[in-house]
Order: structure tokens, then sequence, then C-alpha cells
């Protein structure tokens, strides 16, 4: 008799003001406080800035901009710092702003996807829980900071 197998991975949904995002908790390095980033006025307006965290200055976007919506910044903004994928030297963690705390979800491989309209920067949307919840393409917002000047390549 064979025995049905799924795989679980836990995953944290990052509330944003208007969608959710899902990542593996591995992808998280922690969450902090929410502070204004220093940044130039002839900036994209996604973003948002350099933060400080564990004595280093990392890039601090807001993901609802980069899609092309308005950056909010709400009493429950906080920021999530995610482990950078690319392999850059100089790009080692990503700040993105949330708007709350994440909640951790167990996931299998048996997700559902959904079709919504997705931006350029998510790969595909899935059912978690009652959230329908986006996946980031880490790797494009890596890419927009590079193209767009902000970190070395």
């Amino acid at each position: 008799m064979l025995e049905h197998r799924t795989s679980n991975l836990t995953g944290l949904l990052l509330p944003l003001a208007d969608r959710n995002l899902i990542l593996p908790n591995v992808a998280v390095a922690e969450l902090i406080d929410y502070q204004p980033g220093a940044f130039d006025l002839d900036s994209p307006p996604w973003y948002l800035g350099l933060v400080t965290w564990r004595d280093r200055q990392i890039p601090l976007l807001s993901f609802e901009s980069a899609c092309g919506n308005n950056t909010v910044i709400g009493d429950r903004a906080r920021i999530v710092v995610l482990n950078a994928l690319g392999g850059r030297p100089h790009l080692k963690f990503i700040a993105l702003l949330v708007q709350g705390i994440p909640r951790s979800y167990k996931l299998d491989s048996q997700l559902s996807y959904v079709d919504v309209p997705l931006c350029s920067l998510e790969h595909a949307a899935v059912q978690v829980a009652e959230h329908v919840a986006k996946v980031p393409d880490m790797l494009a917002l890596e890419e927009l900071l590079v193209g767009a000047g902000l970190v070395p390549q």
C-alpha cells in the first residue's frame, strides 16, 4: 500500500495595505518596529530609504508602490527584514514595509492557486486559510534595487 505524503512548509503571511504576501519562514530574518528611512527626493516612489538593522543599512521598499499603488504607512506599520537570494555581496537583506504582524501558517504541497491579477513582482496567488496571498518574486525585487542604482551590482 502506498502512503500519500505531502510536504509541509511553514509560511508567513505578510499583511500589506492592499494585499497579503506569503513567504517561507526561512525567507524572513526578523520583524522590527517601523522606522522612517533616509532617502533622496529623486528616489523612486517604492524606495523608502535605508533603515538600520543590526548595525547595517538596508534598503526599505514598499511592495504596493513597486506594483503601481500608493505607499501606506498605517498605525500598525512594521518592517520585515528579508534574506536576499541573489548572491550579491552588497545586498544580503531587503526590508519590506508591512501593515501589522505577520502570521504563521502551515502550508503543504497541495496549495490552491487563485486566478487573480498579478503585478510583475508576483509569481502567483494562493489560498492560505481565508486569505488570498501573493507569492512575491524576490529576485525581481532585488533587480528593482540594482536597476535603479540603489545598490551596487
